[in-house]
């Protein structure tokens, strides 16, 4: 079974991605900020990171800039989900290594998408 990492600050967030994606047949973990993403994924490196931008401790660019960099760091697809919708966010996501960027509020169907685009789902 595939793992996603929900890496967002709202526990609210959280719970509602991990319904989805337990839906969707992935195993989920959580984390509350970039720093606490970073800690997981050196001891177990997910498939999968649904990533928050706006967080305290290490926001989501950063974390991302600095996954990319950890020696299996350029394995996971990362899909920003975020309140961030301007050209400017997205395409600095898009150059640091993210995979995608959908939009907060999301639903299943979208996240759905994403990851089926992205190659995690048939």
């Amino acid at each position: 079974m595939k793992t996603c990492l929900v890496v967002d600050d709202s526990r609210v967030i959280r719970k509602v991605a991990r319904r989805i994606l337990e839906i969707l047949g992935f195993e989920t973990a959580e984390a509350a900020d970039g720093v606490e993403a970073m800690a997981w994924c050196r001891t177990s490196m997910p498939e999968a990171i649904l990533l928050d931008w706006n967080m305290p401790a290490m926001d989501g660019l950063e974390f991302l800039k600095q996954l990319r960099r950890e020696p299996a760091g350029h394995q996971p697809v990362v899909l920003f989900c975020t309140v961030e919708n301007d050209l400017e966010h997205i395409t600095e996501a898009l150059e640091a290594g993210a995979d995608e960027y959908i939009m907060k509020p999301f639903d299943g169907d979208i996240v759905c998408a994403k990851f089926t685009q992205a190659g995690l789902i048939a």
